[in-house]
């Protein structure tokens, strides 16, 4: 029992190291922040399908708690105050990532709940960051790309489609190669 748990917390650390990674290699700068990585929340999730969503969530966490640290300099930065400071690094990085570990929910139904996990997984990231912009940064009368937005839930919610939903788009690509590749699915859905 104790070599599986070993197991399961090496196989973590290494999926968390690998999401790590791959999120410094970005596709893509938005003009007003957030960008396309390469598919870096997939070895999180795929830990999830793996292993079940208790292990998922505890590499997740630490997935998003590494990513804050990250990130932590630049948003300092923005001059927030503290209480949005807070609500910033809750919604933005612990909630929005530690939910990845959710996309082991559905990992019993094969390859369709594999699939569903990560997309249920990255759509809960994508509500938890509209949350943070919609409360935390309202931003009514914003200019997004010469077009006026003055409601600050339809800003947050065009905002972060525009990195969120490639990602998603990416995600579920690759998880459907990896789930056609025989050897790999086996490994991933241990079957």
């Amino acid at each position: 029992m104790q070599n599986t748990k070993t197991l399961k917390l090496v196989e973590g650390a290494i999926m968390v190291a690998l999401a790590v990674v791959l999120s410094f290699i970005k596709f893509k700068f938005l003009p007003f922040g957030g960008s396309i990585t390469l598919v870096s929340m997939m070895p999180i999730m795929i830990y999830s399908i793996r292993h079940g969503v208790a292990w998922g969530m505890l590499a997740s966490l630490i997935y998003a708690l590494i990513q804050m640290f990250l990130d932590l300099g630049e948003v300092i930065g923005w001059g927030l105050n503290v209480t949005m400071l807070i609500g910033c690094l809750l919604f933005d990085y612990i909630i929005a990532f530690s939910v990845l570990g959710l996309a082991g929910m559905f990992r019993n139904k094969n390859v369709a709940g594999g699939l569903a996990g990560i997309i249920v997984a990255i759509v809960l990231r994508y509500i938890s960051h509209v949350i943070s912009g919609f409360v935390i940064f309202k931003s009514a009368g914003l200019i997004w790309e010469g077009l006026e937005i003055n409601n600050s839930l339809l800003y947050s919610l065009a905002y972060n489609a525009t990195y969120l939903l490639p990602e998603m788009v990416f995600s579920v690509i690759v998880a459907v190669i990896l789930f056609s590749i025989p050897q790999t699915k086996k490994i991933i859905l241990g079957k």
